[in-house]
């Protein structure tokens, strides 16, 4: 199911990805602020179709397009026992320093959110490589 938000026009167009950031204090007072600000934090989400309806929008300085959008699916890392597909699981970064290691994007890394809910749509069948030993496969999540 698609979410409704509004976007600059610029960026308004079927297969643009963004990170919802949230919601900046100018945005407080904006007549449409219950129309734009309906999505969750730290999630990435695509432009699937844009309608033709615009907004002035004081954030942008700019018109504001009203488009649809969906949740992109994230890799992330779990423990194995956690890594069932339909499940969900509070995601959190890992403790980690070890930049050098494949995985450190999807597990410790500044991108993944602290204390979010997702559901896991895919299991990845190999088990994520760790550079400090923990057991974890790889998943991907909305």
């Amino acid at each position: 199911m698609a979410d409704i938000t509004l976007i600059a026009q610029g960026q308004a167009h079927p297969g643009f990805e963004f990170v919802y950031q949230g919601p900046a204090p100018i945005c407080r007072t904006c007549p449409y602020r219950h129309a734009c600000l309906t999505l969750d934090v730290g999630r990435r989400y695509q432009v699937s179709k844009v309608r033709p309806v615009t907004h002035p929008c004081a954030l942008q300085e700019t018109e504001a397009a009203v488009v649809e959008v969906s949740v992109v699916p994230r890799q992330l890392v779990v423990e194995p026992r956690m890594a069932i597909v339909g499940s969900s699981f509070d995601g959190s970064r890992y403790s980690c320093s070890r930049v050098d290691c494949p995985n450190w994007d999807a597990c410790a890394g500044p991108s993944v959110p602290g204390k979010q809910r997702y559901r896991i749509e895919r299991v990845h069948p190999e088990a994520a490589e760790c550079r400090i030993g923990r057991s974890l496969k790889l998943v991907d999540a909305v």
